[in-house]
């Protein structure tokens, strides 16, 4: 009788052992993933997704924009696996059960559309922080208070989404996307639309919104408009990295511009994610990373991926 029970205990260990590593297995045992969120991580996340499926068809990825605000309540609601969220995730989400990981940088630019009458100007004296701190407070109304001599209305865009694009920017002025003035546009494509159309508009953009990164161009119509990092009034060869998408993701990576308006893009999840995220996350952290650079992101640094890792 002993031996009998013995080994039904081994048999029911083993069957437990087996179990477990079922429900841990590669995700070749299928699942679906569901990620919502922010507008900067999401062409970043559909190319992961395409390239993750392709070696995992089993791996159903479901992905939707609508800004870091959703993606974050939607994470801790659970009604997705994933929520990208484009800024720091806030203490209040932690205490809710948020986990998160970063798992690419790139930064927000401010953007002016190409056909502005006074783009020579704007790319030779730059834009000073105080000038642009006063056009999202709306104390600057008129080019001519950027740029001296001229005169035109300036018509200011922020998002009407909580986004982390918008409080990036707000960061970076010194105050809350609640402070941002200007006219409310949802979402990242709806702001770049919006400067597209009006040769008098400035507003702020992700930097797949500014460059096409299938050609590495500007998008059609749309210039990121030089910030004067110094405040010396000219835009000097250090701040000059505006001419390519390399030489832009180069100043984020290297600290050159500045953080605030780079930062980490993060993944939020309620509570540590199931096998079949997670082993999507940890590839995003190893294997994904080479496709950043080639999508207008920057890869995360090895001592910030040693860290993310650690944590799954």
């Amino acid at each position: 009788m002993t031996k009998w029970r013995l080994r039904l205990g081994l048999l029911v260990v083993a069957m437990v052992c087996l179990m477990m590593s079922a429900s841990f297995a590669a995700p070749s045992s299928g699942g679906t993933i569901r990620i919502s969120g922010a507008w900067a991580l999401y062409p970043m996340v559909i190319k992961w997704a395409e390239v993750y499926k392709a070696a995992h068809p089993s791996i159903r990825i479901d992905i939707s924009a609508g800004g870091a605000g959703k993606g974050a309540a939607d994470a801790l609601g659970g009604l997705v696996d994933i929520g990208m969220v484009s800024r720091a995730i806030h203490p209040d989400e932690v205490s809710k059960g948020g986990w998160y990981v970063p798992v690419v940088k790139d930064a927000v630019f401010p953007t002016i559309n190409s056909r502005n009458p006074f783009v020579k100007q704007i790319y030779a004296r730059g834009i000073k922080r105080e000038i642009l701190i006063g056009i999202w407070k709306k104390t600057i109304t008129n080019w001519s208070q950027v740029i001296p001599g001229t005169n035109a209305p300036l018509h200011v865009y922020t998002r009407s989404d909580a986004c982390g694009a918008a409080e990036t920017w707000a960061a970076y002025l010194g105050c809350k996307q609640e402070n941002l003035k200007g006219t409310a546009v949802y979402g990242d494509p709806g702001v770049a639309q919006a400067i597209q159309r009006d040769p008098y508009g400035i507003g702020f953009n992700n930097l797949n919104y500014c460059y096409d990164v299938r050609t590495t161009m500007p998008v059609p119509g749309i210039f990121i408009a030089p910030i004067d990092l110094n405040g010396d009034g000219k835009i000097v060869r250090a701040e000059h990295f505006y001419s390519s998408i390399s030489h832009l993701l180069r100043a984020v990576n290297d600290g050159v511009y500045p953080s605030p308006p780079a930062r980490n893009l993060n993944f939020l999840c309620k509570g540590k994610p199931n096998a079949t995220t997670a082993a999507f996350i940890k590839w995003c952290l190893t294997s994904g990373q080479q496709y950043a650079k080639t999508n207008g992101y920057v890869s995360l640094s090895g001592k910030t991926l040693a860290a993310a890792l650690a944590k799954l």
